[in-house]
């Protein structure tokens, strides 16, 4: 499959793409005006940063391996997949990330999909249903994006458990926002797991491709051998250093995302619209057979939401970055004379 990007013009106010709708720390763009010429004509050395993030994420020398965003690391757990099993399964939960499926595809693997029930709840039964002795490969996302909804506690490490043939790709992009990770005690003694993160949410460097993988050392070994030694260029290195040093700016942002959450609640309580509670820097809602009208009206405005009611499980939804409250109320307000306009 292809993974589309929704267009929008420029200048417009992106809801569409779960970005950090503030920017990057005004320290990043400090660290990157301080390259100097022989920066860029060197290839970078991953020693310093690398550390850095260990000690961001709380483990030991090996366990870190920084990526040319989370993509990267999503694709080189289905190469190794790929690589040491050719026609190996791999298990996605729908509702899902897009770039799993495109990943699974672009190495040949055989897609299993488990649909989540009607909540958007974690089917757990269902995936360990699903693994069977050709399964490899196990995308999970905490919290789920689309829908924003957790995998309850002690529930990955069953799915590791039912399956230690196979690499369990535990996608963090959103824990800044959740406040829960499984990165710790855990990934020494579950070596199957492995956990993806990235910078472009919370720390506003989606541009710039930085993403990381989080395993014991001997999980991470074999995607070693495949990433290229210099996928990450120098630009993303001195952002990701200022942006780390930077926790304050961090944590105002996952407060405005909160805060924005709320109010995107609020609203849809107000007027009897279901939506799913979030642990992300999003939210799911289900406006109704009238989806694409109200992204289409937004967009008119220049304010870009996502369609998503053609993806599984999520009929008649649409989802909503939540980062600046000052966005949020702006988005809201167009929200509110579109439903003005609708018949129910």
């Amino acid at each position: 499959m292809n993974y589309t990007i929704p267009p929008s013009r420029p200048g417009g106010l992106r809801l569409h793409l779960n970005e950090n709708t503030a920017g990057c720390s005004p320290a990043v763009l400090a660290a990157l005006q301080a390259i100097q010429r022989t920066d860029a004509s060197e290839y970078p050395d991953y020693s310093r940063v690398t550390a850095q993030c260990e000690a961001f994420f709380g483990v030991g020398p090996g366990f870190v391996q920084i990526t040319n965003g989370l993509d990267e690391g999503l694709h080189v757990v289905a190469q190794s997949a790929k690589l040491n099993w050719p026609d190996f399964e791999a298990i996605v939960v729908e509702p899902a990330f897009e770039m799993y499926a495109a990943c699974i595809a672009a190495v040949g693997g055989q897609q299993v999909t488990v649909p989540a029930p009607a909540d958007l709840g974690f089917p757990l039964r269902a995936v360990l249903d699903a693994i069977s002795p050709r399964t490899r490969l196990i995308y999970l996302c905490d919290p789920n994006n689309p829908s924003g909804v957790p995998i309850p506690s002690g529930q990955i490490q069953r799915v590791a458990d039912a399956a230690p043939g196979a690499i369990v790709l535990v996608d963090e992009a959103y824990a800044d926002f959740s406040g829960r990770s499984l990165i710790g005690p855990l990934l020494d003694r579950h070596r199957n797991i492995v956990v993806g993160r990235t910078f472009a949410k919370a720390h506003g460097l989606a541009a710039l491709r930085v993403g990381a993988l989080i395993a014991h050392p001997e999980a991470l070994l074999p995607l070693r051998r495949i990433l290229p030694p210099f996928s990450v260029n120098i630009c993303a290195v001195a952002a990701l250093q200022a942006a780390l040093a930077d926790r304050a700016y961090v944590d105002w942002y996952v407060d405005q995302a909160r805060q924005s959450r709320d109010l995107i609640y609020a609203w849809c309580r107000d007027r009897g619209i279901a939506f799913w509670p979030s642990d992300g820097n999003f939210v799911l809602v289900r406006v109704g057979d009238d989806a694409k009208a109200c992204v289409e009206a937004l967009a008119a405005q220049g304010i870009y939401i996502r369609d998503k009611s053609n993806t599984p499980g999520c009929h008649g939804c649409i989802r909503i970055t939540a980062g600046l409250v000052e966005d949020t109320t702006v988005c809201l307000a167009a929200m509110e004379a579109w439903d003005a306009t609708r018949s129910r």
